[in-house]
């Protein structure tokens, strides 16, 4: 009796590997893809409030950075998080963690600058 295709031995290593990858993946956006890139949304969008200039193609890119940082932070940290087993005390931390905090370190970091510099 041949084991016929996704069953028997073979098949269940594909599984264990690609659900590893994909948790691999999950902790590698919320661990360092998502923090660095809200630290630099984070920055720059400080930059374009306290600068005073408003333009039109400046304030574009200010909207579709805000979505981007919006679509990244709910798709890729609080729905993979709110889907584990921890639920929704787990989200909303890492949540914090791993997108508010730093978004708030690249803000800051731009009024330390700006103050040093005596703006």
């Amino acid at each position: 009796m041949t084991p016929g295709a996704g069953e028997g031995p073979a098949a269940v290593p594909d599984t264990m590997d690609r659900s590893s990858s994909q948790g691999w993946f999950a902790e590698g956006v919320r661990l360092v893809l998502a923090p660095l890139v809200l630290l630099f949304s984070g920055f720059v969008t400080t930059d374009f409030l306290l600068s005073g200039v408003y333009t039109w193609p400046r304030t574009s890119r200010i909207l579709a950075l805000t979505l981007t940082v919006l679509i990244l932070s709910y798709e890729f940290v609080y729905k993979e998080q709110r889907g584990r087993d921890g639920g929704l005390p787990r989200a909303r931390k890492a949540l914090v963690y791993s997108c508010m905090l730093p978004y708030g370190a690249g803000a800051l970091a731009l009024v330390a600058l700006a103050l040093l510099s005596g703006r």
